[in-house]
């Protein structure tokens, strides 16, 4: 009997009644999509180094998921996912586009060949900005794309009215030094005019961003800044990085403290190495300007009067670059980051705000992933709407209601990544994980309860266990036509 009273008190702090109203008004959305944003970046998340006090003010206000993933381990799958509601593999999006498989060439140390990634998020899709459109909603897109090579398939023609800087590349271009090119203008974008000398890309998107909320229609608005920021190339504005280098400092770190090098998996790649600890100043600097644009959008939102009906959504499209490439930051307690299936990998930070209907301040365990995204936000544009069989994806906001709940989520990611990753496919059943290796049919299995840092495979303790969760994942992947290896 306790344990019924304290669910439904649970449950009642988490949703208000979201059938209150006789009346539908369809909510405003917003949905932030951060790039390569870890999920310990945030100091809701536990960050100790960088400092994101009004995404932090956001969480409080919301809903913070600890259990959120994306769909893949790199981005262009996850952002396919979004706008589809479908797992990367369906859409035929399962590495970045082009894809480091791109020129047919296989490394040495690769063993097995891969199967090409597609170059596009195909027009036949139903992306939820036409879902949008359909029910009346204005549509804006502002920043990163990477969904598609050439122009037909950028933003404006799936689903967006107004496109800001969304084409084929997944980072900003053009970098001439650290304060000119890449994030500074000019910014050798098609879809983005230079700005005035030192302007900041992120600035600037925002920028575009309260243009739009200031001058909008009168119809209910699909707004999704899909940020550039934190990806590479590491750069901001130097008052910024000033105060993080002096914090790093502090630290009195020298690089045998602040990286491993020494790992099997390093050995091919001359610039692989895990990073141990949160210190780098510039990735710091960019988190902390990311943070004070999300904190000028949410004020704008507030001063227009529009806070009382509209959905924010901010979350990030892979676990933060740990492994490579200038290995910019830590995803303790997880394992691994970008380009891997561990959790590092795909564990992300989701923060949900709905004024009057979310409950604020509430944290939710409740696994979810990029895919839901597309059947909640639907289900609050029109309550009519019913998924597609196609769509992978449920609905989040009736599922916080069930306590305990317990879902199976799967990952395909066929490819060898940038960071170190192997072409392997997950499933995660409950509170056990299990990570299938393309390369040699070897499987790993993780109790995420007492092992989050997926250090002990437990597969030949619990062969049934093992054997049954490969089953499923074998099955889902036969099931979704899944390339294979």
């Amino acid at each position: 009997m306790f344990k019924k009273i304290a669910a439904i008190f649970l449950v009642s702090f988490y949703l208000c009644d979201l059938n209150a109203q006789k009346h539908h008004t369809p909510p405003n959305i917003i949905v932030i999509l951060a790039d390569d944003l870890g999920w310990a970046d945030l100091t809701s998340y536990g960050s100790t180094f960088y400092e994101t006090p009004f995404l932090d003010q956001l969480a409080k206000e919301g809903i913070k998921f600890t259990n959120a993933y994306s769909t893949s381990p790199v981005c262009s799958p996850t952002r396919a996912s979004l706008m589809t509601g479908k797992y990367p593999t369906k859409t035929g999006v399962t590495d970045w586009i082009p894809g480091r498989s791109e020129d047919g060439k296989k490394r040495e140390y690769e063993k097995i060949n891969t199967h090409p990634t597609s170059f596009q998020l195909a027009l036949e899709e139903k992306t939820i900005a036409e879902y949008a459109i359909e029910n009346g909603y204005q549509t804006f897109f502002a920043g990163k794309w990477h969904l598609g090579e050439v122009e037909k398939f950028w933003p404006q023609h799936q689903g967006f009215q107004t496109n800001i800087g969304g084409w084929s590349k997944g980072a900003p271009t053009g970098k001439l030094n650290d304060s000119t090119g890449g994030f500074f203008t000019p910014y050798k974008n098609p879809l983005l005019s230079d700005g005035p000398m030192g302007e900041y890309l992120t600035d600037r998107l925002t920028n575009e961003c309260i243009r739009f909320l200031e001058n909008k229609s009168d119809k209910p608005f699909f707004l999704m800044y899909s940020m550039y920021a934190v990806h590479n190339p590491l750069q901001a504005p130097k008052s910024l990085i000033k105060k993080y280098q002096l914090k790093k400092d502090q630290l009195r770190l020298n690089d045998q403290q602040r990286f491993a090098k020494d790992e099997d998996w390093m050995k091919p790649e001359v610039g692989w190495k895990r990073r141990l600890i949160q210190d780098n100043p510039v990735y710091a600097a960019m988190i902390e300007n990311m943070d004070w644009n999300v904190g000028r959008l949410l004020n704008k939102i507030k001063s227009l009067n529009l806070d009382d009906n509209t959905i924010v959504v901010f979350t990030s499209d892979n676990g933060g670059l740990s492994t490579a490439e200038g290995s910019n930051t830590v995803n303790t307690p997880f394992r691994a980051g970008k380009g891997w299936l561990y959790e590092g990998g795909i564990r992300v930070p989701l923060i949900i705000y709905w004024k009057g209907k979310l409950l604020s301040g509430k944290v939710s365990s409740l696994p979810v992933t990029t895919a839901d995204l597309y059947p909640t936000l639907a289900s609050a544009i029109n309550r009519k709407y019913k998924k597609d069989s196609m769509i992978d994806g449920d609905n989040i906001f009736p599922m916080i209601q069930q306590v305990n709940k317990k879902r199976m989520l799967f990952w395909h990611y066929p490819h060898y990544s940038n960071q170190g990753g192997k072409p392997s496919a997950a499933i995660r059943s409950g509170e056990y994980k299990l990570i299938y290796h393309y390369e040699n049919q070897q499987v790993a299995l993780f109790d995420l309860t007492k092992d989050i840092a997926e250090k002990n495979n437990i597969a030949l303790k619990n062969k049934a266990l093992t054997n049954q969760l490969k089953r499923q994942l074998l099955s889902w992947l036969n099931q979704i036509g899944a390339k294979t290896l």
